[in-house]
């Protein structure tokens, strides 16, 4: 019996161990995440964006598609749309996306050097700010790590992401995190995260219950380094039904990065040659 018991307390031991090995790993990711997200300004990309609305037995009823390429003007990011469901912009639609472009061009070369210096400084700010909730999940989550995997040939913790009863979120914006349960990849030798599956668990309202998002929604969600310096997100998949005014939808978004192209910050106008 005496054997039975040290051999339980050593379990136990072992268990508590891998729990604070999932929190602390999980820790150092997001904070590698925020620092992702502060290096992604100094980059460009393809994109493409596939939305399908769907039946209520979840055939495609429409699909619609766009593709779009990242223009750096004065610091700022812009997108300019190359093609619509499948199709090359028509010379008119051409002609619409320059004009706003030059549009924006124009507005931003007049700029003062001291209004610039601020807008690019709120900006950051801003971006800082819509990360933040995302160091509330090593204390929202109860982690564990359930195995070890191989994602494009590097090994990676699996961590499952359950949300702990009871917790408070100490931000509004990390709420929705306690509907949402999940598994997350983690690179071992990095500390990033290369892949995360999740579902929601419970309605998730936005807007003062303008839309909802029923429980069972799905995401979809992996990054890809680059330039063996920065983690990007390369494919996010989200698959649901909820309500938008009162009327009942079932939608799957799709979206795709590639093509990812550094520019200098000092440069007044970069295009990376493809869609964003």
């Amino acid at each position: 019996m005496l054997l039975f018991h040290r051999f339980f307390l050593l379990f136990l031991a072992l268990a508590a161990l891998r729990a604070e090995d999932a929190v602390a790993i999980i820790r150092k990711s997001v904070e590698l995440d925020q620092a992702n997200w502060a290096g992604a300004r100094d980059y460009t990309w393809s994109g493409k964006h596939v939305v399908k609305h769907l039946n209520a037995n979840g055939s495609v009823a429409n699909e619609k598609t766009e593709t779009w390429e990242t223009v750096i003007l004065y610091g700022e990011p812009h997108r300019r749309f190359t093609s619509r469901n499948s199709k090359p912009l028509t010379p008119d639609q051409q002609r619409k996306e320059q004009e706003k472009l030059d549009k924006d061009v124009a507005k931003l070369r007049d700029e003062t050097p001291a209004h610039r210096d601020k807008r690019l400084a709120d900006e950051e700010k801003q971006r800082r700010k819509d990360r933040e909730f995302l160091r509330e999940i090593p204390d929202l989550y109860i982690l564990k790590i359930e195995r070890e995997d191989l994602i494009d040939g590097h090994p990676a913790w699996v961590i499952s992401a359950t949300p702990r009863p009871g917790y408070v979120p100490k931000r509004a914006d990390a709420k929705p995190l306690l509907k949402i349960r999940g598994t997350i990849w983690i690179d071992k030798t990095e500390y990033q995260w290369v892949r995360v599956e999740a579902e929601t668990i419970d309605t998730i309202s936005f807007g003062l219950f303008i839309a909802r998002l029923s429980a069972g929604a799905t995401l979809l969600f992996e990054q890809t380094r680059v330039n063996d310096e920065i983690w990007l997100p390369k494919h996010e998949v989200t698959r649901g039904e909820g309500r938008f005014m009162g009327k009942k939808i079932g939608e799957e978004e799709d979206y795709t990065w590639t093509n990812f192209h550094k520019f200098h910050v000092d440069s007044g106008i970069v295009t990376d040659g493809s869609p964003n």
